[in-house]
């Protein structure tokens, strides 16, 4: 029984040994082990391959590593409540008013911003425009350009037009000048929503900006002009006197028509 005891001790020591030997190789021995890995017993072979395997886990085996959108993770819970309550009474003024009052007034600046944006990422550009009516009620309320921009080019995607021109106007109260891609987004919402003398009112304004004017802005309103050659070639000037170095493409009047 003592050597049959001594025996089986002896038999583990060396199994042990043995996996220990193959389970701690560096990289650089695999090639060597895995052509004496048939050699081994079952158990000690799924050991070496497991071994092998997690050599070559250094990169990235291109499964998703956690949710693909992270936005509600900058989202405080707050404000996510605060978005679903607004959208679920969107259509009820008095208790969106009583809404407002007891949510959307105890939210912090920044988790008012995070809701504003939000809604303007979901389209719900009435919502955006009464929460923005919110902040600028608040005390640490300062004017921002890009708050307006953001808001304006929601609000013209979404052929808002009217609300659009109310912001434009109240940003000029606040002393703040539009960039080249609210001008261009604002023009182009005029001209999908047929009011082409109001896109021109835009550009005029464009043109008295201390701000430079850029290309975009132009060839937007060039192209939807085709069909008002008389507004059109008043724009074409104006292009070809501020960027001389640049063409334009002009159809064969036959498309539209002599006017």
């Amino acid at each position: 029984m003592a050597s049959r005891r001594c025996f089986t001790m002896l038999r583990r020591a060396r199994l042990a040994s043995v996996f220990l030997r193959h389970f701690t190789t560096t990289p650089n021995t695999i090639t060597h082990h895995s052509s004496s890995s048939l050699l081994l017993p079952p158990l000690l072979r799924v050991f070496d391959s497991a071994k092998m395997a997690s050599c070559f886990r250094h990169y990235h085996d291109g499964r998703p590593r956690g949710p693909l959108w992270r936005g509600k993770k900058l989202i405080g819970k707050e404000a996510l409540f605060v978005i679903q309550g607004l959208k679920r009474f969107k259509d009820d003024h008095d208790k969106l008013h009583k809404f407002i009052k007891n949510h959307v007034l105890r939210l912090l600046k920044l988790d008012l911003i995070a809701v504003l944006t939000e809604l303007e990422r979901q389209e719900e550009v009435s919502l955006a425009l009464t929460v923005f009516k919110v902040m600028q009620k608040q005390d640490w309320y300062i004017p921002d350009k890009y708050l307006y921009k953001d808001l304006i080019i929601a609000l013209a995607r979404a052929k808002k037009m009217d609300e659009v021109m109310e912001m434009w106007e109240s940003m000029k109260k606040e002393n703040l000048y539009p960039d080249s891609q609210t001008y261009t987004e604002v023009i182009r919402g005029f001209l999908k929503y047929g009011s082409p003398a109001d896109a021109m009112n835009v550009y005029e304004d464009m043109k008295n900006s201390p701000d430079p004017p850029e290309e975009l802005p132009f060839r937007i309103l060039l192209k939807g002009l085709l069909p008002h050659p008389l507004l059109r070639n008043k724009v074409k000037q104006d292009f070809e006197e501020i960027f001389p170095d640049s063409s334009i493409y002009d159809p064969p009047q036959e498309i539209f028509g002599v006017r």
